[in-house]
């Protein structure tokens, strides 16, 4: 795609394009044409499952740790690797901390949303304006390739 500017630009434009037809469905739904949510409820230790699943298989956080976590480790010191372990594991206990903390809280603002259709289709229209905002910063700037 960089060989070719006018197919990269020809991409860009076609994924702006979608950003803001998609952006534009959630603005214009209309509160009888909403979809209705699935309630069943989730068990914590499945939620927590797939969560740490997929952290684990996350490229971006083995990367930060790969970069990161070797510049605080003494060479000269105890073991690299028990260094390396115990850097790593504080970094994943705050990560559970910090994460749960954000899913606790994600799930009761989302219960309370749940229950109020009119609040839930604001914040869609919100968020399709976002949406679509986004999609007009990929068409008209922003980008860091140009």
């Amino acid at each position: 795609m960089r060989t070719s500017p006018l197919a990269f630009g020809a991409l860009q434009w076609l994924g702006a394009a979608y950003l803001v037809w998609l952006g534009l469905g959630l603005v214009v739904t209309k509160p009888e044409t909403q979809a209705r949510p699935d309630t069943t409820p989730i068990k914590a230790v499945a939620a927590a499952r797939e969560g740490m699943i997929a952290n684990l298989f996350n490229p971006w956080p083995i990367t930060f740790m790969v970069a990161l976590l070797p510049q605080f480790v003494d060479p000269h010191g105890s073991s690299v690797t028990l260094q390396l372990l115990l850097l790593g594991a504080t970094q994943k206990m705050t990560g559970v901390l910090v994460l749960g903390t954000y899913a606790v809280a994600s799930g009761s603002i989302g219960a309370w949303i749940l229950k109020r259709p009119r609040v839930r289709l604001w914040q869609q229209r919100i968020a399709g304006l976002f949406i679509v905002g986004l999609g007009f910063r990929m068409a008209f700037g922003g980008c860091a390739s140009r």
